[in-house]
């Protein structure tokens, strides 16, 4: 299969479902690379949460804070419209076990493991305001990502409703999993230590759950209402890699959207694995 036919294959996978799609497949080794509505804007929803894991790591690096900060767990955060006060509901959260502990002490290290694997959205609002959301953007920008947008936490329901949200496109998200796999999201230190971090994400039902067990996902969910995302770098037993970033909006039926999103990223391992001439 060329590269062609793989991507005419992947569009007519998801033609056949309600909403929009984006692709964007890279592989690192031999610079093959398309791209499904690649620039098209997207909720960001929890693929966020990877820039900020980008930012936490570079400022360790440059050494004005440590993965062994105590910081406290709280749940009041401030809105970007008027700086009024909000709280996040546990019940929203695909993390509870958080919310149990306020007022006692976490790792940042801690936060932001539960922030990455269980995406809880209470550790993420706290490293948000730890590290400066403007500060991520900026990040972004320096890494090539021109259009991806981290203005804020999660649940700022103020801001949602004026619009002011954290927005994404596939080649944005591409552009910075590839760094990350190539060693050059701020150092090479630092990228190894986000892909272990990331290699144990626990939502796994779109791009490693059709692919064999030996292959190893490192990679970040997101979903809202209506929108699914998956993001990320995908290991081959053989030591290749290659970047996957599906993103979705605007979708009905949420397990008809995961099962085609997953069949996309089982067309593209095969792509992968099929012998070279």
């Amino acid at each position: 299969m060329t590269l062609q036919q793989l991507q005419q294959a992947v569009t007519t996978t998801l033609a056949k479902q309600e909403g929009t799609y984006a692709v964007a497949f890279k592989d690192p080794g031999t610079g093959a690379t398309f791209q499904i509505n690649g620039d098209t804007t997207f909720h960001a929803a929890s693929t966020m949460k990877t820039p900020v894991l980008i930012e936490v790591y570079k400022q360790v690096a440059a050494g004005t804070l440590s993965l062994t900060d105590s910081i406290t767990v709280k749940n009041e955060f401030r809105s970007i419209v008027d700086s009024s006060t909000y709280s996040l509901n546990p019940d929203d959260d695909s993390e509870q076990q958080l919310y149990t502990h306020i007022g006692a002490k976490r790792t940042l290290y801690d936060l932001v493991y539960d922030m990455i694997i269980m995406s809880s959205n209470l550790a993420t609002n706290i490293v948000i305001e730890y590290v400066d959301a403007k500060k991520v953007t900026q990040t972004m920008r320096s890494l090539g990502a021109k259009d991806m947008q981290v203005l804020r936490g999660v649940e700022d329901s103020k801001a949602y409703q004026q619009k002011l949200n954290n927005t994404t496109t596939a080649n944005d998200l591409m552009i910075i999993f590839e760094k990350i796999a190539n060693g050059q999201a701020v150092d090479s230190a630092a990228s190894q230590a986000m892909i272990k971090i990331l290699l144990d994400q626990k939502f796994n039902e779109v791009i490693p759950a059709r692919l064999p067990k030996e292959v190893k996902v490192a990679h970040k969910t997101g979903n809202i209402t209506g929108v699914q995302h998956d993001s990320g770098i995908v290991f081959l037993p053989d030591g290749r890699k290659y970047v996957l970033v599906i993103l979705s909006k605007g979708i009905k039926d949420e397990k008809a959207a995961i099962a085609a999103m997953a069949e996309v990223s089982k067309q593209i391992y095969q792509y992968m694995i099929q012998p070279k001439n």
